[in-house]
């Protein structure tokens, strides 16, 4: 292969990596800013300043201040899913499966005072981002903690008439709420870990099934 040739391959994987680094530093900045300002207050020119870059490029990565709040709860979400796709098999069971999810969804916004806020609250801000908030990659995630209640359902550990699904929002919905608190509150350090001890035996006692009752005779 001639210099050239190899000198322009070197040249696009710098590029390459330089935009991912420039993207990942807008998405740092606008936590930041949107968490500091709020959504509807926050001007691109705003996240551009704390990012360093021009407030054009911040459109290079982003058609608008909505698409960027998406793609911070997107990015949210991937770090999610790659999470249970390491830490769930590792589990010895459905249970331990759930407790795991309810440890990485806290877990992951332990220190992160400002992403927990802008997840769990600037987000709600966004009449766009609600509309897109059942976005595929939502979807995958609500539907591996349905499978894993559906795991639990089959091995006789979880009660079988509570739809999977269901269930799944219902433990989102949860985790949701418990980390606004945090982030809105003291946002104590450990506070989440706690947290996620005492969900976890709470959703696991709610859905574990119920002793059979003896019929009256």
């Amino acid at each position: 292969m001639s210099e050239p040739s190899l000198s322009a391959r070197r040249g696009r994987r710098r590029t390459s990596a330089e935009r991912g680094d420039k993207r990942e530093r807008i998405l740092n900045a606008a936590v930041r800013v949107f968490a500091s300002r709020g959504f509807h207050a926050t001007r691109v020119s705003d996240v551009a300043s704390a990012a360093g870059v021009a407030d054009g490029t911040i459109y290079l990565y982003f058609k608008s201040k909505d698409a960027l709040l998406v793609s911070l709860f997107e990015s949210h979400v991937e770090r999610l899913l790659a999470f249970l796709e390491t830490e769930l098999p590792r589990a010895a069971s459905p249970s331990e499966k759930l407790k795991r999810i309810v440890e990485v969804q806290l877990g992951l916004l332990e220190g992160e005072r400002d992403l927990a806020e802008v997840v769990t609250v600037i987000l709600r801000q966004s009449t766009k981002l609600m509309k897109q908030y059942a976005a595929p990659k939502f979807n995958a995630y609500l539907d591996a903690i349905a499978g894993v209640v559906a795991e639990g359902q089959a091995t006789g550990e979880i009660r079988k008439d509570v739809s999977p699904h269901l269930a799944a929002r219902a433990i989102f919905g949860a985790l949701d709420g418990i980390a606004m608190t945090w982030a809105l509150g003291k946002a104590e350090r450990g506070g989440l870990v706690w947290a996620s001890g005492q969900l976890g035996e709470l959703l696991l006692r709610g859905l574990t099934p119920r002793p059979s009752v003896p019929s009256p005779r």
